[in-house]
């Protein structure tokens, strides 16, 4: 089993200047991405144009994901206490307008982008072809502004499918006492009257 002082070696070591994480600043639509999916307001107009495209139930069920999956990532972040990395001076970091010096772990931005993506996933596969390059641009927006570890990221997009399935699995179950509850209605009369 992985340490955390052997996690956090990964993580700095993954962040070193590379191909895949330049320390210049980065294209402006991943800059975009990450400004406009702070406090998961990408995700509204998303499901604003999913709607429009006849996949309402699939932009209501991701909307409600990922707004019960934002506030979990403010707890879960409240408890797990963890240093941004130090790249306040590189350009990647510095093309971000805002500087956050909350808990690192878990990335909220991650956590939204994931819950909305796996609920749009479950609920409509058609629609989760174009709703997921979205998703990874985000989480990648993230690691390329340097303002997360990647650990941060993968765990929020690890908390964020959670919080999917789960909310997948309620509504199942609510269905299912919904179907029950049907039923039961039309059996009674059948039962009272030979009582």
């Amino acid at each position: 089993m992985i340490g955390d002082d052997e996690l956090e070696e990964l993580d700095e070591e993954s962040l070193h200047d590379s191909d895949a994480l330049p320390s210049e600043r980065p294209n402006p639509i991943i800059i975009a991405a990450s400004v406009m999916a702070r406090g998961g307001a990408l995700w509204v107009p998303v499901a604003g144009l999913m709607a429009l495209a006849g996949k309402r139930k699939a932009a209501k069920k991701a909307l409600t994901a990922a707004a019960v999956a934002l506030p979990i990532g403010h707890l879960i972040s409240l408890v797990v206490h963890r240093r941004r990395p130090p790249s306040a001076n590189m350009p990647a970091r510095k093309a971000l307008p805002e500087h956050p010096d909350s808990s690192s772990f878990p990335s909220k931005h991650a956590v939204t982008a994931a819950a909305f993506g796996t609920a749009t996933a479950l609920q409509d596969r058609e629609a989760a072809v174009l709703v997921t390059p979205l998703v990874l641009l985000v989480a990648y927006s993230r690691l390329r502004t340097r303002v997360h570890w990647p650990t941060d990221v993968l765990g929020g997009l690890l908390i964020g499918a959670v919080v999917a399935f789960a909310q997948a699995g309620i509504g199942r179950s609510a269905k299912a006492r919904a179907t029950a509850w049907r039923l039961a209605a039309m059996v009674r009369p059948v039962f009272s009257d030979h009582s």
